[in-house]
């Protein structure tokens, strides 16, 4: 392990930008390694890989699918390691998920904590294929004492001076969740690189963060895990830098609308001929089923309910078209979406966390409403 010391001087990330400052170097890197989903491409049910949002913390592993072992340890009964071809000869699920980035919204925050720069585009739906978890920790044999389960991944690097794999504990209850799986597909295919090859942990509902990629072991604690990605990241925690915050898990409601009519190159402000307009997009969540989207045409002034989708008992966590007809008439417009669901609905002004996570502000399109050309 290297020195902490040195290492601490390497990286920024934890600071809140100052008042005014634009967007960094550092961050237009990590922008540029890490891709959000093209909201026209909300039309599809199911995300296409390359278009699915994508965060990697380090580098994306390259390992060898015959060389792969994944080790099942800790306070179990009967620890093991297993190989991709004993993971495959077991019965295997396919789930549609949507996943969301817990760091989506961040970008607009002010004062902005400086880490990657989401705006609202980090999610995607996928159909995962793998193997439950539930009856592999079963099979090992876990205590009444066991606290966390722990999953690790071949990713590795350096965090606020921590060197570290990625690894992310979940409550025992959690794991044991009869929909959470060991993955090895991605929409009938095998897992593309970027998306954790060979083996990842996908736990519907939750923020991605959780759904752990290239994984290489998992441990059972009779300990809250206090590793640097649940103990010190993915925190709601406010001004006081020594606030240790709530952690962040199930995904809130979130709404967004394709972008109507035809895109400004810069801006992305949309022009939209006047007449009969269809709105559509998908809404989510992970906390309870969506139960309401509404859209704006006026900034968020007045609201009109969109006509939202039936809930498809076999994709639970999937997320769900809406539509909403609008006589656009010439002028400008601010295009807004808001989703609810049992516990609430997305916020019109977003409070304040100082890594800027789980934010669900609501999406805001400029539109000009116009017969002209150019």
């Amino acid at each position: 392990m290297s020195d902490g010391t040195a290492l601490r001087g390497l990286s920024e990330s934890g600071r809140v930008a100052a008042p005014g400052e634009g967007i960094g170097l550092d961050e237009l890197g990590l922008a540029a390694r890490n891709h959000g989903v093209l909201l026209e491409a909300l039309r599809h049910d199911v995300t296409p890989p390359g278009l699915h949002y994508l965060l990697t913390h380090y580098d994306v592993p390259f390992l060898d699918p015959d060389e792969w072992r994944l080790t099942l340890r800790g306070a179990v009964r009967t620890p093991r390691t297993l190989t991709l071809a004993d993971l495959q000869a077991r019965p295997a699920v396919t789930q549609r998920v949507t996943l969301e980035c817990a760091g989506n919204g961040r970008a607009r925050l002010e004062p902005r904590p400086v880490s990657q720069p989401w705006l609202v585009e980090a999610v995607g739906t996928a159909e995962w294929t793998g193997t439950p978890l539930a009856p592999l920790l079963g099979e090992a044999g876990i205590g009444p004492a066991a606290v966390d389960v722990v999953f690790t991944g071949a990713d590795h690097g350096v965090e606020r001076g921590v060197e570290q794999d990625y690894a992310r504990g979940l409550p025992v209850a959690e794991a044991l969740r009869e929909d959470v799986v060991l993955a090895w597909a991605m929409n009938g295919a095998p897992l593309p690189p970027q998306h954790g090859f060979p083996v990842r942990l996908v736990v519907p509902g939750w923020y991605g963060m959780a759904h752990v990629k290239w994984l290489t072991a998992i441990e059972v604690l009779q300990r809250s895990f206090d590793g640097y990605q649940n103990a010190v990241a993915y925190r709601l925690a406010g001004e006081d830098p020594d606030d240790p915050g709530e952690p962040v898990t199930r995904i809130r409601p979130r709404a967004l609308v394709v972008p109507p009519g035809f895109p400004d190159f810069l801006s992305r402000s949309r022009v939209v001929r006047p007449g009969r307009c269809l709105l559509e997009g998908r809404a989510w969540s992970g906390r309870a089923p969506v139960v309401q989207v509404e859209v704006s045409t006026d900034g968020g002034t007045t609201w009109d309910a969109a006509d939202l989708e039936p809930a498809d008992p076999r994709h639970p966590y999937a997320w769900r078209r809406f539509t909403y007809g609008w006589d656009a008439t010439p002028g400008s417009y601010e295009l807004c979406a808001r989703a609810s669901d049992a516990e609430g609905g997305q916020p019109l002004e977003q409070p304040w966390n100082r890594q800027g996570m789980a934010n669900n502000l609501v999406q805001r399109i400029g539109v000009v409403v116009t017969e002209v050309g150019g």
